[in-house]
């Protein structure tokens, strides 16, 4: 066995690992990369890069809440209204990784 190759399996594993397919409005698949999981006053909220950058201008998150089914196995995702809570959300991963990326403040 070639060892670079089974390496390489592995990183396209977690890559694939790390990918999140949702449905948009118009039940189109469209994937995003899996940034962060941020708790902050007693909901979750999952940080997403989309792939595909005419989904979203460029290096933009997608900021989603997190929500229990009554399946144990799944969780849904929905949009946040909240614009202050988005900010606060969006602060702490910031703050997480300041040292990872190189955030731009553009309003």
């Amino acid at each position: 066995m070639d060892f670079e190759n089974e390496l390489e399996d592995m990183e396209m594993e977690n890559e694939l690992d790390n990918i999140v397919i949702l449905n948009d409005e118009e039940g189109q698949e469209v994937k995003f990369e899996f940034l962060d999981l941020i708790d902050y006053e007693g909901n979750s909220y999952i940080i997403l890069l989309p792939l595909e950058e005419e989904e979203q201008g460029e290096g933009e998150v997608v900021i989603l809440q997190v929500e229990d089914t009554d399946n144990e196995d799944e969780e849904s995702y929905v949009s946040v209204e909240d614009q202050e809570v988005l900010e606060k959300v969006f602060e702490i991963f910031k703050d997480k990784f300041k040292d990872e990326f190189n955030f731009t403040d553009e309003e």
